[in-house]
């Protein structure tokens, strides 16, 4: 029975070569959009995911109140880690780990510019991260040891062994390689080639006792007995206990568990995260495939009339409805099977370009054996899902009325095949209009005025010589005319490094928790960057020697102080005075889509400079600035390799996330209306074919084909309009939610809906009209013929 089955399944597939194919395309162009997304989404709940003390594993957290407003954050002082191990019973370690930063390897003549992390001890006790040769345990004990990855290894000595032998870091001391780590899996929130121990630092600038400063992340693992509910409370009050003056300042624990997709908050609530993107595209994967199982249901029954004697028949020789079901749905799974088969081709030549779209590393696992089991299950449910309901249906025909001629339906106004087709391209037009918005939402964000001029700014790291050597650097820059102008500053001027809410001044209140972002600068900041200069003037050394001590406020500054009249006021940090002596226009340091935060910018009484900005001379080719900015570097700093970075390739980093949104969207818009397009290009078919003598007798009776073409492209058009009046509520609701976590974000704008039903019924048009072109241009008379 089942060879027979087979038998006809195949033959049925063969004998109709379109549907076949059709059916076959859309099945699997939707199977293979679902398992792109369900590999990302593995990928992103999967973070972390391999440690095995991930149960255990916490990041510790502030939450305090600030212009108004409570905060969350996971920078933490570096004197929390000792005192969490030592107060509370139920930590059995806490780790600190400090910002990667650009370190040179020196091998001999190879000289590697490397990203680590300076980290605690025990970090390799808490963390899994395999080490391939060393001993987990004391491999940071040595403050002059080192641990590098597999990668970095094979870059410094080749196929050589790398355990025990030396490296020079920075040019300036000699580490031995204590341990060999394997190379990071690429879900893990670490991003590292090396690890230094915490004792190096501690050598080198001593232990910051200070809980004012949150510079470092600190993670804790509890002890196997211990419970988040006993060890909140007591970390609640770490900070007010050593810090008194803090009353209002919590800190909390937040699980491993949560960091990847969780951690954005609202005040003390979290609020969103990737999670939000990962169910969203959870509901789009399932509604591709829905709708590549639409197109599946929608031919069959399309195609009702030619399996019909089949199924009297079978009923008139005594098969029953049960053993017709199954036939049906047997034949739908093959159809899926063979659809799989297709769609594992298409993942396999998507994967590098998917991977570029979303900034991860996914691939299909072929060996492991829950993969297949999943995809075996993935298939049947497909097969199951498209083959159920044409199944039900075929199977349900009366032998009578079928041998008769007499079992079709009239055209009813609503069928289950059209609520179908509704539901199709409703999803399709969601998209289209959801990918518009966000479009709109990127350029808005983009054409914001930034307060400054990015063309020709570029900035380098102050890293080896170049702090010693600035001023030779400086003068040289200028006089060999690469560039127009230069300062340093303590961060680039895409992001913000450093925040306080100690500042003084005269008036303010005793209560205000305003958090301004800080920079630090030497001079000709405003000359070098080009912002506009709304009072006052820039910080000048060389005319105004005291200007080391002077400060720029931007506008949002003056008006969280209050200041009627800025220029000479008074600003405390700590001890020291500072005085104003300019105020710039607001510029974007952090998020495009937020509002921009109070801003003082330091004079060169602060010392602590990270990075030379560099206003590049317009009247040479780049090129050539690069070419001679760099000989100047290596002059200076020779053991350094010259590693500019362009301030508007830095700043359009900022909307990489919702450029990926976007495209995504599209994307899958795209997808969704093709195989809509397919299912839609399928029944106009099989519409023209059960028509054919209707269209026979028109065209004698003199319709014209324009006349015939309308005709059949009616239904389908106004299913389409049906589905935009559905998907036009949704979409904006969706878009209206989206956009309420930007502060500065677009209007939602008719022309966007009336653009989306334009496209959407235009496709559905091109799509529909050549099956009805063709029916009305056919003879007549071959139509006709056999009446």
């Amino acid at each position: 029975m089942f060879k027979n089955y087979l038998k006809v399944a195949f033959r049925n597939l063969w004998k109709n070569k379109g549907f076949s194919f059709i059916n076959i395309t859309g099945l699997a162009v939707g199977m293979a959009s679902a398992i792109l997304i369900l590999l990302w989404i593995h990928n992103e709940v999967s973070y972390d995911g391999f440690h095995e003390k991930r149960d255990r594993i916490y990041e510790a957290w502030n939450r305090a109140e600030f212009s108004g407003e409570m905060h969350c954050w996971n920078t933490t002082p570096r004197v929390l880690a000792s005192a969490l191990q030592r107060d509370l019973p139920e930590v059995e370690h806490a780790c600190r780990v400090d910002w990667a930063n650009h370190r040179l390897f020196s091998v001999g003549d190879k000289r590697i510019m490397s990203l680590g992390n300076v980290v605690d001890s025990i970090f390799l006790q808490v963390f899994s991260f395999p080490l391939v040769e060393g001993n987990p345990a004391t491999a940071l004990m040595d403050f002059h040891g080192v641990v590098i990855t597999q990668s970095l290894a094979r870059t410094l000595f080749g196929r050589e062994e790398a355990m025990g032998k030396v490296v020079r870091i920075d040019d300036k001391e000699n580490f031995t390689v204590t341990g060999v780590l394997k190379d990071l899996p690429h879900n893990t929130r670490f991003d590292f080639e090396y690890l230094l121990p915490w004792s190096y630092n501690r050598r080198l600038f001593g232990d910051d006792v200070n809980w004012g400063n949150n510079s470092t992340r600190t993670y804790v693992l509890l002890k196997s007995n211990a419970t988040l509910a006993s060890a909140a409370p007591k970390v609640k009050v770490m900070k007010t206990r050593y810090d008194s003056s803090e009353k209002h300042w919590e800190m909390f624990l937040y699980p491993i568990s949560r960091w990847r997709l969780y951690s954005s908050f609202k005040g003390t609530v979290e609020d969103g995260g990737l999670i939000v993107f990962v169910r969203l595209f959870g509901v789009i994967a399932g509604f591709i495939l829905l709708i590549a199982c639409i197109n599946f249901m929608n031919l069959s029954t399309a195609r009702s009339e030619r399996r019909a004697k089949e199924v009297g028949i079978r009923k008139v020789v005594g098969a029953p409805r049960s053993r017709l079901i199954s036939q049906f749905i047997g034949e739908s799974v093959l159809l899926s099977f063979l659809a799989a088969l297709v769609a594992i081709g298409i993942v396999l030549l998507s994967l590098p370009g998917f991977n570029t779209l979303t900034g991860a590393q996914l691939y299909i696992p072929f060996g492991n054996p829950w993969f297949w089991l999943s995809g075996l299950v993935f298939i049947l449910f497909t097969g199951l899902l498209a083959g159920s309901y044409p199944a039900f249906f075929l199977s349900s025909f009366q032998p009578v009325k079928v041998l008769k001629g007499t079992f079709r339906a009239a055209n009813a106004l609503v069928t289950p095949r059209k609520v179908l087709v509704v539901l199709q391209f409703t999803f399709a037009i969601t998209l289209i209009i959801c990918t518009i918005i966000v479009t709109q939402q990127i350029n808005y964000a983009r054409d914001r005025e930034v307060g400054y001029n990015r063309a020709n700014l570029i900035f380098h790291f102050m890293e080896g010589d170049i702090y010693k050597n600035y001023a030779l650097i400086k003068q040289e820059l200028l006089s060999s005319g690469v560039a127009l102008s230069v300062c340093k500053t303590s961060a680039p001027l895409t992001d913000s490094w450093s925040d306080t809410w100690g500042f003084g001044w005269t008036g303010k209140d005793p209560n205000d928790k305003t958090d301004f972002n800080r920079v630090v600068t030497d001079e000709g900041l405003v000359t070098t960057t080009g912002m506009r200069l709304i009072q006052g003037r820039d910080l000048d050394l060389r005319q105004y020697p005291t200007d080391s001590n002077a400060i720029l406020l931007n506008e949002s500054a003056v008006k969280a102080m209050h200041f009627k009249d800025p220029i000479g006021q008074i600003i405390t940090d700590d001890t020291i005075h500072f005085h104003v002596v300019g105020v710039v226009k607001d510029y974007i340091m952090e998020s495009p889509y937020s509002p921009i935060r109070p801003l003082v910018i330091l004079g060169a009484r602060e010392t602590w400079f990270s990075v030379i900005n560099m206003r590049l001379n317009p009247a040479r080719l780049t090129a050539d600035n690069l070419r001679m900015a760099e000989a100047i570097f290596k002059k200076y700093n020779r053991q350094y390799p010259f590693e500019h970075h362009f301030v508007d390739e830095d700043y359009s980093k900022k909307f990489d996330e919702e450029k990926r949104i976007g495209t995504l969207a599209g994307l899958f818009a795209v997808l969704t209306i093709f195989i809509s397009c397919l299912g839609l290009f399928g029944l106009a078919t099989y519409m023209a074919e059960n028509r054919v003598k209707e269209i026979g007798v028109r065209k004698v009776l003199g319709a014209s084909v324009a006349g015939i073409t309308a005709l059949l492209s009616k239904d389908f058009l106004m299913l389409v309009l049906v589905s935009f009046v559905v998907a036009a509520p949704i979409a904006w609701y969706a878009m209206y939610k989206w956009l309420q976590d930007y502060s500065y974000r677009v209007k939602i704008e008719w022309w966007v809906f009336a653009l989306a039903a334009v496209l959407s019924m235009a496709i559905a048009l091109l799509t529909v009209s050549y099956q009805a072109i063709r029916a009305g241009l056919a003879n007549p008379a071959r139509s006709l013929r056999s009446e």
